[in-house]
């Protein structure tokens, strides 16, 4: 960009700084010095660059989001927890609010994830051992006791059942007397990565694209503030995929569940908005910033260019970040103090929306109480100590960092390249984008969309699984070659760090927990759960949208194992193909 157009965008930029709110708070250094909101170029120096870089809350949001960065308002602290009971889990969430958590992200445990009540025998072992056991709506209403739901944002990490367990959610939301268009969240339901990383899947791909384009049309009739889709390239990364690969493959899940919404009719100014995103934040702190900034260009281009999206909301992308668990070791635990603040600032300088930070016993169980405080306060001291929400993307501009966002944008390019090949699609040296407008503009070609039918492709052929084994290999064998190294691990083994106390689940809760289900059970009215269900069958085997059958099973207290079970019945469930 010449001069006079840097000039002029600097001052659109400045226009809008000027009339948005900014926060009560001390923008200087420590030493008290006056620093400028953003910074750019040198007046009168001409940047090619800036066309890709841009000012902050102008397209295509390289820099953010929004032209305060955190001046206007600072990313949410939102801590992912959960364990054991609904009782527990809600004493736990009381404590983090009042600690200065900003809303809640619930982990459920491994039977709620795979659909099943707490007393199925393939869920004995299991019950409130990695989050909190869910059963039914009552679970919900004891989870969220004394926490108003309208008050609160409440991030659920769920996918394969996301959608009985967000009726589950609205059950209890309307006990407490809340109304449900107030409502303000965000429910993971992104099945795409489950089939790609992490294997919590019910049933077939397409049946589970129903259930989200009907969360999806439910959501922007009656819930519009809610968002239903989080689309998570966090397991990605967590299963050993390299930082492009994260990005690629989560964004090309994005553009799935967009042409999701398009082929219900829904206009993509309205639905997108949505549509919110979940990264690692990983160690190499650098490629991380990269990877962040890259993304929110990448999301603009393709709902602008290929998707039709004309405001600016439709094409923001907005994202909640948490630090890299299997960044952490068993080894020397406390060094895991130090990953996470790394690669939470890594999140911050990326310009993170919201935040989780791992605790640094996590890789041996559950939180206490004290490793959960300090991953919240290591939040705390970013925000309030460093000086890292005085300026919007502070490395902006830098050689290393613009050079490292276009590299990782060119190699997440590429890789869309490849998933649009496997639905017949595009060739190298193809603008995926462009092909994808095409195939788009010719709907006889595609009922599902030139991307989706690529990654379904892909699920099915094992694609992506080999492409993330592959990542994976490489940096294992960078490990023990000597080539890449992790502190208290592969060098400096030696320590005098005594075993940490960690927190244990008791068997205890896995026996009242069953307990407590028998007792719901005997005390419902068995008929109105059979009607219920029965209903809700019925609707699935036909065109209808499934929420609000599914909402009056909730209501009902039919069990999750119940709603699932009767899915499954009637649309079977999913097996893996084998790998080689």
């Amino acid at each position: 960009m010449d001069p006079d157009q840097i000039a002029a965008a600097r001052e659109r930029w400045a226009k809008r700084y000027e009339a948005a709110s900014k926060r009560d708070a001390d923008f200087t250094t420590l030493s008290g010095m006056e620093v400028d909101p953003v910074y750019g170029p040198p007046e009168g120096d001409a940047d090619p660059r800036m066309e890709r870089i841009g000012w902050p809350g102008q397209y295509p949001y390289t820099r953010g989001l929004y032209p305060t960065g955190y001046r206007g308002r600072a990313w949410t602290i939102r801590q992912f927890s959960g364990f054991g009971n609904a009782e527990q889990t809600n004493e736990r969430y009381k404590m983090l609010l009042a600690a200065g958590g900003g809303g809640l992200s619930v982990a459920f445990d491994m039977p709620t994830l795979m659909g099943r009540d707490s007393d199925e025998p393939l869920a004995a072992g299991e019950v409130g051992h990695c989050g909190v056991a869910i059963d039914s709506a009552a679970d919900m209403d004891v989870l969220f006791g004394g926490i108003d739901l309208g008050k609160t944002t409440t991030s659920m990490t769920i996918s394969g059942p996301a959608v009985p367990i967000f009726c589950m959610y609205l059950a209890a939301a309307e006990r407490q007397g809340v109304d449900l268009s107030t409502l303000d969240g965000t429910l993971q339901t992104d099945i795409h990565k489950e089939y790609i990383a992490q294997k919590e899947w019910l049933f077939p791909p397409e049946p589970h694209l129903r259930l989200i384009g009907d969360l999806m049309e439910y959501c922007e009739a009656n819930i519009p503030r809610y968002k239903p889709l989080s689309v998570s390239g966090y397991h990605i990364r967590e299963a050993g995929s390299t930082a492009a690969q994260e990005l690629a493959f989560t964004l090309a899940d994005g553009f799935s569940y967009v042409e999701l919404g398009l082929s219900r009719g829904l206009e993509v100014d309205r639905f997108a908005p949505g549509l919110s995103f979940f990264f690692d934040a990983h160690l190499d702190f650098f490629e991380e910033v990269a990877k962040f900034r890259a993304a929110r260009r990448i999301w603009a281009k393709w709902l602008r260019d290929v998707y039709g999206a004309e405001t600016e909301r439709a094409q923001w992308l907005r994202f909640h970040t948490q630090t890299a668990g299997v960044s952490l070791t068993a080894q020397q635990p406390y060094n895991n103090v130090v990953r996470t603040a790394v690669e939470a600032l890594a999140a911050v300088l990326g310009g993170t929306n919201s935040l989780h930070t791992n605790a640094l016993d996590e890789t041996l169980a559950l939180p206490t109480d004290q490793s959960a405080e300090i991953a919240l306060r290591t939040q705390s001291v970013l925000r309030d100590e460093t000086g890292v929400t005085n300026v919007a993307d502070p490395l902006g501009g830098s050689w290393y960092v613009e050079a490292l966002t276009d590299r990782i944008e060119a190699a997440a390019e590429d890789l869309f390249v490849q998933i649009l090949a496997l639905g017949g699609e595009a060739g190298e040296g193809d603008d995926p984008a462009e092909v994808t407008r095409r195939a788009l503009a010719d709907p006889g070609r595609h009922e599902i969309g030139p991307v989706t039918s690529g990654i379904l492709r892909g699920i099915e052929d094992g694609w992506f699984n080999a492409e993330i084994h592959e990542a994976a290999f490489a940096y294992q064998r960078q490990l023990e070659s000597g080539a890449k190294h992790i502190v208290g691990v592969t060098e400096l083994t030696d320590t005098v760090t005594p075993e940490l106390e960690i927190l244990r689940i008791s068997d205890q809760i896995e026996r009242e927990q069953r307990d407590e289900l028998e007792r719901r059970r005997s005390g419902r009215d068995r008929a109105a759960v059979d009607a219920a269900l029965a209903r809700m069958v019925e609707v699935a085997r036909g065109g209808g949208n499934l929420i609000e059958p599914m909402l009056e099973a909730a209501r009902a207290e039919a069990t999750l194992g119940e709603i699932c079970g009767a899915l499954r019945g009637e649309w079977g469930e999913y097996r893996e193909t084998a790998g080689i």
